[in-house]
């Protein structure tokens, strides 16, 4: 390791330290590298939906919707804002101050949505209706998938009671086997006895 790594990775440990000694909060630099777990409130087949949006208005291809491709994306979805509207939406979700979108800035969009925290008229939280399932576009089976993976999300269960579940279901079916093997037994014992 160069010299110079490790004394920035000491003086950045010390800030921490200081940090932490004065009650301050220390911000990791860290960040979640796969999407999907960062992101564990959405399904996949969601994901990869607001990926094909994304992709679909980053005309460039540089993997950041600048202002102008999140002018036409807000055009093209039928909510125009103005220009003072749209850098609004950029500062609100733009981590890293960059003045662009990065696709894990865009998911954050609806991540805000999805817990209320975009008020109504707001550009983005238009951006996150508009965004949202078609029936008309993926049809009935895609809306269905698309309500199915909601009702998933507001049932889905704590890990603690999965596992509860899972012992449940594993001494179910053990003694369900032991019956089945007794039933067994007892039919060929029962020949034995006839004879």
């Amino acid at each position: 390791m160069p010299a110079d790594e490790l004394t920035s990775i000491l003086v950045r440990r010390q800030e921490m330290n200081d940090a932490l000694d004065n009650g301050q909060e220390v911000k990791f630099k860290y960040r979640v590298v796969n999407i999907y777990t960062e992101f564990h409130e959405f399904t996949r087949k969601e994901i990869r939906q607001y990926e094909s949006i994304f992709k679909k208005f980053n005309t460039n291809r540089d993997g950041y919707l600048s202002l102008n491709e999140l002018k036409r994306m807000m055009e093209v979805l039928g909510a125009p804002q103005t220009h003072i509207g749209l850098k609004q939406m950029i500062k609100e979700v733009d981590e890293d101050n960059d003045g662009r979108l990065s696709f894990h800035e865009f998911m954050l969009v609806f991540r805000k949505a999805r817990a209320g925290e975009l008020e109504d008229e707001s550009g983005l939280a238009q951006l996150a209706h508009l965004a949202e399932i078609d029936v008309p576009k993926v049809g009935v089976n895609g809306a269905k998938d698309f309500f199915e993976a909601k009702i998933n999300e507001l049932t889905k269960r704590s890990k603690f009671e999965e596992e509860i579940r899972q012992e449940q279901d594993d001494r179910k079916r053990m003694e369900e086997e032991k019956t089945m093997r007794r039933q067994q037994f007892l039919e060929k014992a029962s020949i034995f006895k006839c004879s």
